[in-house]
């Protein structure tokens, strides 16, 4: 897109830009046939989907570690929007037990599923290890995230076989990939706290994100599914997620604010890789500011790719 379509919000190819809003991209869409999880979806960006996508008909998915957040997030959309179908389901990604009784409830209910956002997520976490002992930035936002896509991967799969409708995966990712660790993921020191950057491992978890969402994308080609897999990101948008840096973020925005999002633009690529029909059969690509864009030379390494696949399907299981 370029630094001139970046700060102007000039639209690129798609016809949509930096400066273009959730509403904007999925203006037209009819989306009442269609299930939608979307993780995280009690706040920010996360909420402003769940709204958008409520709004043009779908049956969302609230997914979310705060229930009261998550609650109140839904009854603000049903204030505006009195005829929404939402659920609100417990979920914390950074515990691989709660994906995993979040994905049993969810397949109890019975309910088709055609649009997975796996858009939650935690940003410059102080050092810790979630429940599980994984690292917390790699554990919230590549492993759980994982998890959940495997679990219910067969259910999308025959909802897009039975309806004839292409499912989606959408995996939120971050420019922050290109600052990670030198071998790109730390499989042999995930966990060593020693030479621990709380930045290089959110850029860490964020090469995953991408490096998931194309592995993923060729598997599903492989087997013939009628699912596509992209990843994007979603701009600079000041919301919770920043919570670890605060102070700092609030110092880089007042010299950098024309580069800035505000919630419904941070939305919007993740709505229109979702929903866009001009994105049909598109897969394994990364988007920004709701246009194709290439990542990092390292985010489109298939062995790297392949190599992570296989750490978290160990991961996973050792977890059991």
């Amino acid at each position: 897109m370029g630094l001139f379509s970046l700060i102007t919000g000039w639209p690129g190819e798609s016809g949509f830009g930096s400066s273009s809003t959730a509403e904007q991209v999925t203006a037209g869409i009819d989306a009442s046939n269609l299930t939608v999880i979307i993780t995280g979806g009690a706040s920010g960006i996360g909420a402003e989907t769940a709204r958008v996508f409520a709004l043009r008909g779908a049956h969302v998915i609230i997914a979310a570690r705060n229930m009261e957040s998550a609650n109140d997030a839904k009854q603000f959309i049903l204030k505006h929007n009195p005829t929404a179908r939402l659920d609100v389901l417990k979920l914390d990604l950074s515990s691989l037990k709660s994906v995993r009784a979040f994905a049993e409830k969810f397949i109890s209910m019975n309910l088709p599923l055609n649009i997975l956002i796996n858009n939650a997520g935690v940003m410059f976490c102080p050092y810790q290890l979630s429940e599980d002992g994984i690292e917390m930035q790699f554990a919230t936002n590549h492993l759980g995230h994982f998890l959940l896509t495997e679990l219910l991967l067969e259910k999308m799969i025959n909802t897009a076989r039975d309806t004839g409708i292409e499912g989606r995966i959408v995996n939120l990712s971050s420019i922050a990939h290109v600052h990670t660790y030198e071998s790109g993921i730390r499989f042999d020191k995930l966990n060593d706290e020693k030479g621990y950057s709380d930045k290089k491992a959110y850029g860490q978890s964020k090469l995953a994100n991408i490096l998931h969402a194309n592995e993923l994308s060729r598997r599903l080609q492989g087997m013939g599914a009628n699912i596509t897999v992209n990843s994007v990101h979603p701009g600079l948008i000041m919301t919770n997620l920043m919570r670890h840096s605060f102070l700092l973020m609030r110092m880089l925005k007042l010299f950098t604010y024309i580069f800035w999002k505000n919630v419904p633009q941070g939305a919007a690529t993740t709505c229109y890789v979702a929903l866009h029909p001009s994105l049909k059969s598109v897969t394994g690509k990364y988007f920004l500011d709701c246009n194709e864009e290439k990542p990092s030379l390292m985010a489109k390494e298939e062995i790297l790719a392949k190599k992570l696949w296989d750490f978290s399907e160990k991961l996973v299981k050792s977890a059991q």
